[in-house]
Formats: structure tokens, C-alpha cells, sequence
């Protein structure tokens, strides 16, 4: 037997907004203070899907290479700016640190998995090209943030050490390899601990997705299986890459530790 979904009605959409009131139940129970952030992030996540969708049905209607390389472009800045926004250090270059890394590590990755893969022709589908990307930056960008945040809050704990290693002779690599090894652990986690649990704890979107279609099951497993490896590379690269140029930024070419880079974010409110 198979069950096809009915198309939501805003009433459907609607009641499942109402679900949101149990966040700021939590929040007022709790004293958070998370009340307005909580509406203001409901509000975004709906004028940002109904853009995307309207967008997404433009695309695919006029399905150009010169239509949706620009879009994944702006899908991939927008990813780098999210990646740059956290933590409570910052430093000059840290959004162009972690565009670059997540744009070379993600669209490599993602041009394996359409041209060698799944092998996608022509590779702009953006039935595929854009989901496909999409995954692949979003857990991209998680990595990168957390290797970021991590390697800035190492440096600045461990900030003694480091130049007390470089006064002692070390070269600037010898010195920060430490917290560079834990801000690139603390990248990968997040990737590692879904693809522990994928199947068992969760389900994945893309292979809910295509259940939900009629896709058989197996199928949907093989297709996610690929996207969580190359989730899982991607990942990888991206933080190893986040890292390295964090270090550069932050250590001279006469290994020398500048501190002093390092400022400290300034919350908006």
C-alpha cells in the first residue's frame, strides 16, 4: 500500500508553528531570557524557507548553469559568514578564513559526488546540485565554526605556554600544534557523532525524503550513505583548513605569536 502525502494547507503550517509557544514555555519556566530570540528565530526560519521556495521554484524552471552557479555561490558566502559568527574571540580576516575554507573543501567535495557518484549530467541539475550542495555546506560550516571558536579560545588560554615555547626556540608550528590538533578534533565531533547514530538514533533528511517520495528504502540508504561520507570529507578538510589559516593569520613568518590579533567579540544586541 502506499500513502501519498497530502499538500499542507497554512492551517497545517500553522498548527505546527504552535508548537514553538513549548520553547518559550521552557524559556519562561527557566528564566532564559530566550523569549525574543526564540520568536525571532521562528520568524526567520519562515520568511527564509518561503524565500528559498519561491527562489528554488524560479531555479528549477529555468535550470542554467549561469542561474545556479550563482545561487550556490551566495549559498556558499552566506555559509562562510555563519561559519565566522561565533565564539568570543575574533580576529582581522576570519570571514574571509572561513569562506575560503569552507568554499574549496565543499565544492571539491560536492564535485566528486556529481561528476564521480552519483554522477549528475549536466552537473547544474539544480534538483541536485543545490540539496546536494546545500548538506554538504551546512555541516561544513558547523565544522569550521567550532574549529575556529576552538583555536582562538586555545591560544588565548594557552597563551604563556605558546610563547614561552617560542621564546625557548620553537617555531611557531611546534608552538601551536596543540591547540591546533583541539580546535581541528573539536571540528570533526560534531560529523563523527551523527555518522555513530545514523540509522539507529535518526533518520537523515535526504533518506526521509526519499521514503517519503516512494524511493525504495535501500536506495535511499546507498544515496545516504554517499552524502554522509562526503559530508564526512568535507567536513574534514574544511576544519583542517579553517586551522591552518587561522594559524597563519596568527603566528608571523619569524615565529612570532600575535596576541594581539586576537580581540574580543562584541555580543549585539
Amino acid at each position: 500500500m502506499n500513502a501519498v502525502l497530502q499538500n499542507l494547507s497554512l492551517v497545517d503550517v500553522a498548527i505546527a508553528a504552535l508548537l514553538i509557544v513549548v520553547n518559550g514555555a521552557v524559556s519562561m519556566a527557566l528564566s532564559l531570557g530566550l523569549g525574543r530570540k526564540l520568536a525571532l528565530a521562528a520568524v526567520r526560519t519562515v520568511v527564509q524557507l518561503l524565500a528559498i521556495g519561491y527562489v528554488l521554484g524560479w531555479v528549477f524552471a529555468n535550470a542554467h548553469w549561469y542561474v545556479v552557479l550563482p545561487v550556490i555561490a551566495v549559498m556558499t558566502i552566506v555559509a562562510g559568514l555563519a561559519g565566522a559568527a561565533r565564539g568570543a574571540h575574533t580576529y582581522a580576516g576570519q570571514r574571509a578564513d572561513s569562506i575560503v575554507s569552507i568554499w574549496i573543501s565543499a565544492w571539491l567535495v560536492a564535485a566528486i559526488g556529481l561528476f564521480a557518484v552519483i554522477r549528475i549530467h549536466p552537473w547544474y541539475e539544480p534538483q541536485y546540485a543545490i540539496p546536494i550542495l546545500g548538506m554538504i555546506l551546512g555541516n561544513t560550516l558547523t565544522g569550521v565554526s567550532l574549529a575556529i571558536e576552538r583555536m582562538a579560545e586555545e591560544l588565548t588560554a594557552r597563551r604563556d605556554r605558546v610563547d614561552m615555547a617560542l621564546a625557548l626556540g620553537a617555531t611557531r608550528w611546534e608552538a601551536a600544534q596543540g591547540p591546533a590538533r583541539q580546535a581541528v578534533r573539536a571540528g570533526m565531533i560534531p560529523t563523527l557523532n551523527q555518522m555513530t547514530v545514523v540509522g539507529v538514533v535518526s533518520l537523515p533528511g535526504m533518506m526521509t525524503g526519499q521514503v517519503l517520495a516512494g524511493q525504495s528504502p535501500l536506495q535511499a540508504v546507498r544515496y545516504q550513505i554517499v552524502i554522509m561520507f562526503l559530508i564526512a570529507a568535507s567536513s574534514a578538510l574544511g576544519t583542517v583548513g579553517a586551522v591552518l589559516l587561522t594559524y597563519r593569520r596568527l603566528f608571523s613568518a619569524d615565529h612570532r605569536f600575535l596576541a594581539s590579533r586576537l580581540l574580543e567579540r562584541r555580543e549585539a544586541r
